[in-house]
């Protein structure tokens, strides 16, 4: 190999690598907990509170500030546009591949109803919203 190409490959790597780091910076996983402010809940994000601490604390933390088994929900990674309220009933019915963090897959929940996940991501959003996080 002469060095032209030595040199040509070795931009290539390096583009490579900043690239990656880009992609990684913006995805970055969400730390294992985060402080939430509670605000005052009321009607379907009340209900959900209590579903929430019954089905989704243990991993997901206490007001879904996060856990070393779970990622926070109040985090700019699952807000409404980027985790659509679609996208936590998927993962509660069948579970989540593990893509934004190193917590491992989520298994499915079982026991919960479509109605219950509804409440629960209203008391999510309510946290989300208190929190900076639309």
């Amino acid at each position: 190999m002469n060095l032209r190409n030595v040199v040509i490959l070795l931009a290539i790597v390096m583009a490579g690598v900043a690239v990656y780091r880009m992609v990684v910076n913006r995805t970055a996983a969400p730390t294992a907990s985060v402080s939430v402010v509670v605000p005052e809940l009321l009607g379907d994000a009340q209900a959900g509170k209590a579903l929430f601490d019954a089905n989704c604390a243990e991993c997901h933390g206490t007001n879904a500030s996060g856990t070393n088994a779970g990622p926070p929900l109040v985090h700019k990674i699952y807000e409404p546009n980027h985790h659509g309220d679609m996208a936590f009933l998927l993962a509660a019915k069948q579970g989540v591949r593990a893509h934004h963090w190193p917590f491992g897959d989520m298994p499915p929940v079982p026991g919960v109803s479509e109605q219950d996940v509804g409440r629960i991501v209203a008391y999510v959003r309510t946290l989300q919203k208190a929190n900076g996080i639309f």
